[in-house]
């Protein structure tokens, strides 16, 4: 028997925020490819339908090391998925104390838990925010300079730094992985974004097709763009969950290795042209009001993913705008009818 399959054998993998919009498609992920996973979730964005049936679902807050305890002694937790946090970047800026708190204090607690636990392998939900304003316009690799911009992207890279740190003192490896800008859903419209008042764009975008928004408004107009309209590197969230299970397997593998990468497909799109894309697919004009730039906007993201591309083997499976938009747009029909049906 191979380490990895002893391990999925005798050991549950942990996601925190598998109730929400990523952590959910891992949890799907992490059971299409045999893994054993339990859930832990304090419902605050997530939803407890988003969990599927046969997976362990603990309702708390990550910081309760009582609770932690309990679930890795309970589950035989071998690994940790984190997802659990805050995400909304302009929010950071306005109430920088809530994101400290949930993305770095309590991401520090659970750190501590998987060490205690002796919980070997932790995979981190990281951003690409930690850059903060690239130098060039060109595509980010991980080497280039870590300048947060804003308060979310600190609160992350502040915990890429424990986890560090904590690796090299502990019997512990892990991956933090940084995503560009997440979108889509899952291709069997079995999970996605379902948080009501979400900022992702395209999932606002197909909102305002649906007749759920009146409009969309475009942030900024005056960058040093193509079109003026902030460009961002939109990853399908099912080839990104796909990257944690490839990054479980590595980290399992080879026990004194830990990796930072980015999650991004190498190119962007701008605002404009994600929204020209929505139109295309729904056959609809989105109503479009042009607004000021927002707080910690930097003008251009997109990621050099060479690095996860030639550790992980990671091969992208949904790299198109269209299809990310088709998968939200399917989804966002099937969360209506969920709506209407609970209501």
């Amino acid at each position: 028997m191979s380490d990895l399959q002893g391990f999925k054998q005798n050991h549950t993998v942990l996601v925190t925020g598998g109730a929400g919009y990523i952590g959910s498609h891992a949890v799907l992920a992490l059971k299409d490819a045999g893994w054993k996973v339990a859930v832990i979730d304090n419902l605050v964005t997530g939803f407890r339908w988003a969990v599927p049936e046969g997976v362990a679902f603990y309702d708390g807050d990550i910081a309760d090391g009582d609770l932690l305890a309990r679930i890795v002694a309970e589950q035989k937790v071998g690994a940790i998925l984190h997802f659990a946090g805050s995400v909304v970047v302009p929010e950071s800026v306005s109430d920088p104390l809530k994101y400290y708190s949930n993305n770095t204090v309590k991401s520090r607690a659970l750190i501590e838990s998987a060490v205690a636990g002796s919980v070997k392998h932790f995979i981190f939900s990281s951003t690409a925010a930690t850059y903060g304003t690239p130098d060039t316009d060109g595509p980010i690799a991980e080497t280039d300079p870590q300048r947060p911009i804003n308060p979310y992207g600190t609160s992350k890279l502040m915990t890429e730094w424990m986890l560090r740190d904590v690796a090299a003192a502990h019997d512990f490896n892990y991956c933090a992985l940084r995503y560009f800008n997440v979108a889509g859903a899952d291709p069997q419209a079995r999970t996605g974004q379902s948080t009501a008042g979400a900022t992702h764009l395209i999932k606002v975008a197909v909102e305002a097709a649906l007749g759920k928004r009146d409009s969309v408004a475009v942030f900024g107009t005056d960058f040093d763009t193509p079109d003026g309209t902030g460009v961002r590197d939109y990853i399908h969230v099912s080839d990104l969950a796909h990257a944690h299970v490839l990054a479980l397997e590595a980290l399992i593998a080879d026990p004194g290795r830990s990796h930072t990468l980015n999650c991004g497909y190498g190119h962007g799109y701008s605002v404009l042209e994600v929204l020209d894309a929505v139109d295309r697919v729904t056959n609809l004009k989105i109503e479009r009001v042009l607004s000021g730039r927002r707080a910690g906007d930097p003008a251009s993201l997109t990621a050099d993913n060479t690095a996860i591309r030639g550790t992980f083997g990671w091969t992208p499976q949904h790299d198109d705008l269209d299809t990310i938009v088709r998968h939200a747009l399917a989804w966002e029909r099937r969360l209506s009818e969920k709506t209407q049906q609970s209501a």
